[in-house]
């Protein structure tokens, strides 16, 4: 993780913010009713979601991001809406900006209660700029054929779609031109993720917490069949080869929680860090072990 303390002599100066939301929630309206206030007083166009829309102003406009480049992209919802603006920003270079306005909101940790302080702290240039690695995997065909580069900066999940199945999966590494066996285990699947995701989904399958800045990537199976296997950190570096043992009937890459990739009889997954980052932004009042004690709970002190 590379942190850039952001001034107002080298940003951009924000004119047009884009805002990604869920279509249904309690708190929706009254936050886009507060956001689109504070952008009127401070002269700023709002780009919304096509879903958004209907509850937008008379003049609204439609987020395209293609053909629209916005200098902000407003994440208002949980984690799931930060990781879908992330997809959105990814190799754009969009500062994104997480709004909680669901329940637990690890990423998203900024209370919609002071988005509009927060909000003028950005236009002032007074945030860190915290920029968070992406996964990229490409799932191989039995000819040895790449199919599309995929990103995740959360995770990539591999797992049987529908009811939970056991799969036997094989994992091997490769750092160099060298290709190291890790080993096989059956399971109900497999977690690749990155240190933002590893308070996600792999941390409920029993995965190790791991700081946003290291460079590294975490492996951890879903329920193994075994005791022998466990959680497994390995270099940022390395490239992971997942092959499933047997037929690949209804398994799937999973990327973020988000968007399924259909596995091709025969084929395999590649997996490593990707050189595209998200600029996410934070303050000078957040830190990830505050988050940790706040939104986990974890190592807080006994009230007294």
């Amino acid at each position: 993780m590379k942190e850039e303390l952001s001034s107002t002599e080298d940003r951009k100066e924000i004119q047009s913010i884009g805002v990604v939301a869920p279509s249904r929630h309690p708190k929706l309206s009254d936050c886009l009713r507060r956001l689109m206030g504070f952008a009127l007083t401070k002269g700023i166009d709002l780009r919304f979601e096509q879903h958004l829309l209907s509850n937008a102003v008379e003049d609204e406009i439609l987020l395209e991001l293609d053909t629209e480049p916005v200098d902000l992209l407003i994440a208002l919802g949980g984690d799931g809406t930060l990781l879908r603006a992330g997809r959105l920003a990814a190799e754009r270079g969009v500062p994104v900006l997480g709004i909680n306005i669901g329940h637990l909101g690890f990423l998203t940790a900024l209370r919609h209660q002071e988005m509009e302080d927060r909000l003028a702290l950005v236009l002032d240039g007074s945030y860190v700029l915290d920029r968070r690695f992406m996964l990229e995997a490409h799932i191989v065909g039995p000819d040895g054929a790449h199919g599309d580069r995929l990103l995740a900066w959360n995770d990539f999940v591999i797992h049987k779609r529908g009811v939970a199945r056991v799969t036997r999966l094989d994992l091997r590494v490769r750092e160099g031109t060298d290709w190291q066996e890790v080993g096989s285990f059956s399971g109900d699947g497999l977690i690749v993720s990155t240190p933002t995701g590893s308070t996600g989904y792999s941390l409920s399958a029993g995965g190790p917490i791991v700081v946003s800045s290291v460079d590294c990537v975490v492996v951890t199976p879903i329920c193994p069949h075994t005791l022998a296997v466990r959680p497994l950190v390995i270099p940022g570096n390395q490239l992971l080869s997942v092959s499933p043992l047997e037929r690949t009937e209804d398994l799937v890459l999973t990327a973020d929680g988000q968007i399924a990739h259909e596995f091709e009889t025969g084929g395999h997954v590649r997996i490593t860090r990707s050189n595209v980052e998200i600029p996410l932004i934070r303050f000078a009042d957040q830190n990830f072990f505050g988050t940790l004690q706040q939104k986990l709970n974890w190592a807080a002190r006994p009230s007294r």
